[in-house]
Order: C-alpha cells, then structure tokens, then sequence
C-alpha cells in the first residue's frame, strides 16, 4: 500500500538557487511522494515567473505579493499589478505578505501599509492570504483579528509565541510548520495546540532545511522530514498526518475552485 501524497503550501521555485536543476527538483519531490505545491512571489516580477511556472507545470501552484523586505515598493500601482495577477488561474493565494520587525529592511509604518493592503486584496478577490510575521506578534494579531471576519490567512513558517498562535487559530486561520520544528524544541509545545484540520506544512525552500538536511539547500523532496517529525509530535502515524495535511492544503487553497 502507497502512503498518501504531501502538499508542501509553501516554498520559492523561482529562486535562483532552483535554476540549474529545477526539472531534477521537482521530479525528486515527486519520487519523495510531494505531488502538490504553492511557490510563494515575493515582488510582482516574481509572482510573474511564478504564475507562469505554475501554469506549465502540474501540481503546482503561485501566488502574488509583496514579502515585507519590499514593503517600501508599496503603491497603488503595485497592488493593482497584483490584483490582475491574482485573476490568473494558476494563482491561488496573495502574499507572502506580513511583518518583519526582526530585519527592518523597510519602515515598520510602510510594512503595516503594505501588510493593510495585501489583506485588503485578498478580501476584494476572495482569496487566502499568506503571511511572514516575525519578531512583530502583537501587530500581526492585530491585523488578523481586524480581518478575521474578510479574509482566511496562513501563519506560515510558524515560530511565533502562543498567544499569536491562539488568536490565529480562534480565528479560523491556518499555522504552517517548516523545517524549524525538526530542530527547535520550543515549537513541539505548540504544536499540539492548533486543531489537526488548521495545520499545514512546508519546506520554504531553498530556506531552511530540516534535520537531518541541515546546512544543504532545502528542496520539496525534504518535506517528509516535516511531516514525519510533526506526526511523532501529536503521537499519530505518518500517513494520517499526510492526508490531514494535504487536505488542509487543498481547503485552504481553494483548489477544488482551480481543477
């Protein structure tokens, strides 16, 4: 008996550490059994090559935004560069939008503007929204309680504290998990905390890889790891913890609306 497909919600196809061997990238991911996936932009342009990467191959999907390192690109113009990008039908989500208090590459005033913006998108195009937040937990709780009622968000890449983790989940909105729960023992705790039909995974790849892939460049074949380390975690069995989490996937991303 085959164990069940993965579904890695979040990573970064586009990145240039993928060129020269993408089409080996994706075929290992589905040798590892990840046959579905979401290759998160970070600027119009990259929403651009991701939408069209996207639409030729199957199985994977993009999403348009604006990642808070850019925040400071924030216009009128810009959005509406999104908004036409999200009427794509390979784009399934707007972001990875959010706050990054931890590297302040843009104004913290200038990130809340772009952050407001993208979650305004999302509720005019009725799409998901995924979200980086770090090192800025009370804003970003903020913000998910102020369009809690509009828009369904991802925290993604999750390495927050409890009281975010709990105002998403009372919410409706999803936490994803990456490689950092293989290796950071404060997450273990907080797993358990978010109901099993609210949990995603991912690799966010080429970033952050998970144990025992440490110091390698990450890739979706990887995403086992996660899976496996979460499902030791809630004292489950791998195959359960796949299926959930692929079905989580699959709801969050609309993608019974996509084909």
């Amino acid at each position: 008996m085959t164990s069940p497909s993965l579904f890695d919600s979040h990573l970064h196809l586009t990145a240039g550490r993928f060129d020269e061997d993408r089409p080996d990238v994706l075929a290992r991911a589905c040798s590892a059994g990840v046959t579905q996936m979401v290759t998160i932009a970070s600027t119009p342009e990259d929403a651009r090559v991701a939408e069209s990467l996207a639409a030729n191959t199957p199985g994977v999907w993009a999403t348009a935004g604006l990642h808070p390192h850019e925040a400071s690109r924030i216009s009128k113009n810009l959005l509406g560069e999104l908004k036409e990008l999200t009427k794509k039908a390979s784009v399934v989500a707007v972001g990875e939008t959010g706050l990054d208090f931890h590297y302040d590459h843009a104004p913290r005033d200038t990130q809340l503007s772009s952050f407001r913006g993208h979650l305004e998108l999302a509720a005019d195009v009725c799409l998901p929204i995924v979200v980086h937040s770090r090192s800025a937990e009370e804003d970003t709780a903020r913000l998910v309680v102020e369009y809690g009622d509009r828009v369904n968000g991802v925290l993604h890449c999750f390495a927050g504290g409890e009281e975010l983790l709990q105002t998403a989940v009372e919410m409706g909105w999803y936490v994803s998990f990456s490689g950092l729960v293989t290796f950071v023992s404060e997450l273990e705790g907080l797993v358990g905390k978010v109901p099993l039909d609210r949990i995603l995974i991912e690799t966010d790849a080429p970033y952050l890889a998970p144990a025992p892939k440490r110091g390698r460049r990450n890739e979706p074949s990887f995403l086992p790891y996660i899976c496996e380390r979460l499902a030791k975690i809630l004292g489950i069995s791998f195959d359960d913890m796949a299926m959930a989490t692929t079905k989580n996937s699959c709801r969050f991303y609309h993608l019974s609306d996509h084909g």
